[in-house]
């Protein structure tokens, strides 16, 4: 069919050439685990990346993860394999142990997945885990983080590269949408399933998923959400650097294991520098901390930094708790972290 007579609304299929763009930042990976679920997309994701690894690329390990969750769990991980042995790809299927939650279910499987992931990662020496996350699933995903109130971090959304469970994760489809993966698994002729979970309500995503084609109305479509994630990213970093810059340009010392710094100098930076040099501060002198590990609510982090601000600026005193330590703010504007004790964590009023 010619492009003129191409049908617009029809997906197009992700040809092999976009699809080795996509995989080009594996390439200095020695192996690769990439989970499949036996869905359309992570079928569309292992087709195309047997392929890419056919010619001298990393090798491949396709694995799937039954969480028990479904009686048809088994026979969809039995499909995914005999999928792998038509295309020559090593396949392992992992299963979810245990008592099942009763709330949380998703997130819960999540994590257990990855865990489970991470482990097939590092027994078979593999270098990165690979899914199959979309547009359309980077459009969900800033949507709840914004109705929970994320700051910039959060709304950046899922990054096409982080690490789980100490192992390399990688998104290499973020960018596309889950139809042109639909349209990849039917043009050549791969079979998949649909979870029927991917359409209960009762989980917040599916309902938040079942919202964008009525936002994709109004403009706010998965690309369009893509892209201010890409920026709002972009931006979060650029800010994160600053603080740095401004943390370390302000007089700071370390005296018998109590850090400070000249709070009141930070200060004449805008708030969010301010808050943010705060967070690298605390981090920082959490470096080595049993107790570290327990992220800043951002919420607390910009109430205890406000309050900071507003004693500094009227050259009082204050004390707060915040992350696992006792901030004291001197009537100079010097600011003192040091750690209390295990049971005291979080802000709490000021004493004096």
């Amino acid at each position: 069919m010619s492009a003129a007579l191409a049908d617009p609304s029809k997906p197009e299929p992700l040809t092999a050439a976009e699809a080795a763009v996509l995989f080009r930042p594996l390439s200095g990976e020695n192996a690769l685990v990439v989970g499949v679920s036996g869905g359309p997309v992570s079928v569309a994701l292992l087709a195309l990346l047997a392929e890419w690894t056919g010619q001298g690329r990393p090798r491949l390990l396709a694995v799937t993860v039954d969480h028990g969750l479904r009686p048809e769990a088994a026979q969809e991980a039995a499909m995914v394999g005999e999928l792998c042995t038509r295309l020559g790809i090593e396949h392992h299927t992992r299963r979810w142990q245990g008592p099942k939650p009763q709330a949380g279910v998703q997130e819960k499987a999540r994590g257990a997945r990855y865990a489970l992931l991470a482990e097939e990662a590092r027994g078979s020496g593999a270098s990165a885990i690979i899914t199959a996350h979309t547009a359309d699933d980077q459009a969900e995903t800033l949507l709840m983080r914004m109705a929970a109130g994320s700051g910039l971090a959060g709304l950046a959304g899922m990054a096409p590269r982080s690490a789980v469970n100490g192992v390399v994760l990688a998104r290499p489809l973020l960018g596309i949408e889950k139809r042109r993966l639909v349209a990849t698994c039917d043009a050549r002729g791969f079979p998949f399933v649909r979870d029927p979970s991917n359409d209960d309500p009762r989980f917040t995503r599916i309902r938040w998923r079942g919202l964008l084609p009525v936002l994709a109305e109004e403009g706010l479509t998965a690309p369009r959400l893509g892209q201010l994630g890409h920026r709002l990213a972009r931006a979060d970093e650029a800010l994160d650097r600053l603080a740095a810059r401004a943390l370390a340009s302000v007089p700071a010392g370390d005296d018998s294991g109590t850090r400070w710094f000249d709070f009141a100098r930070l200060c004449g930076e805008p708030e969010e520098i301010v808050i943010r040099s705060l967070g690298l501060a605390l981090a920082a002198a959490q470096d080595g901390d049993a107790q570290a590990g327990v992220p800043l609510r951002l919420a607390r982090l910009e109430d205890c930094a406000q309050a900071l601000i507003a004693a500094a600026r009227e050259g009082r005193a204050l004390r707060r708790t915040l992350g696992g330590f006792r901030l004291s703010l001197a009537g100079n504007g010097v600011l003192t972290l040091m750690r209390e004790g295990e049971r005291r964590r979080g802000v709490h009023p000021a004493t004096v």
